[in-house]
């Protein structure tokens, strides 16, 4: 199993991104981290979901690369004690799992990306750079409105008709886009680039679930303003009646 390690150089440099790499495979983990700091990373590593959330407060990373199938805490149960703990930074699932329905449930829970065993490290370098690049091209707005619906960026959070809305990251990241296109028809594969910045295998299922749960929370009442436009995509947009 392997254990938590920092150097004196990683707390202290800026040069670098931060990563965290957990696995409790030594020679997953020890091929990561060489790769990761050849490449100009900071790097931390944990062996297990305890060791994570430990390094999580101690090393306080801009990425996570964390497995799903660790020894001792499930990684979606790491993100969910994460998420609850409040920190926010961006988590690259790394897992043998390649189902649907664990894609879903990972992204739901606050992941930003999904790489399944075996992996390339190319692979894992490019996606580690997409994450990087979406989180620091947000949007430059502090708010974004449309009809009553709020989102404040600096806040982290969501109103409807003065009414506060829970999202998970996942709906919170596709609202947003939604929110910037407002107006506009955006496509499936659209969303997914956006979104999650790789076309997910081509599952728009993934895209529908989302949307359905994006959906059930932000449209409570009469005026509903995130439509389905068949054959096309999605728009949020006021019906024709409020819309003159």
């Amino acid at each position: 199993m392997g254990t938590t390690r920092y150097s004196a150089g990683d707390a202290t440099d800026t040069t670098g991104a931060r990563v965290l790499v957990v696995d409790d495979d030594p020679h997953i983990a020890e091929l990561l981290v060489t790769t990761l700091r050849l490449a100009g990373f900071q790097v931390a590593s944990a062996g297990s979901g305890a060791q994570a959330l430990e390094a999580a407060t101690a090393f306080r990373p801009a990425v996570a690369i964390l497995d799903v199938m660790l020894p001792d805490i499930d990684g979606f149960d790491v993100i969910r004690r994460l998420r609850r703990g409040g920190h926010t930074f961006a988590v690259l699932f790394l897992t043998a799992r390649d189902g649907a329905e664990n894609k879903i449930e990972g992204l739901n829970l606050g992941g930003d990306d999904y790489i399944t065993k075996p992996f390339s490290i190319g692979e894992v370098l490019a996606r580690l750079h997409a994450v990087l690049r979406r989180a620091q091209g947000a949007d430059e707005r502090t708010v974004l409105r449309y009809a009553d619906l709020e989102m404040d960026q600096d806040a982290h959070r969501v109103l409807r008709g003065g009414r506060l809305v829970e999202l998970s990251p996942t709906e919170y990241r596709m609202l947003h886009y939604l929110l910037v296109n407002a107006g506009r028809v955006v496509s499936k594969a659209q969303i997914l680039d956006q979104v999650w910045q790789y076309d997910f295998g081509g599952d728009a299922g993934v895209v529908e679930k989302f949307v359905s749960n994006l959906r059930r929370k932000i449209d409570i009442g009469e005026q509903r303003l995130l439509h389905t436009v068949r054959g096309f995509g999605y728009t949020l947009r006021l019906p024709p009646d409020d819309a003159r």
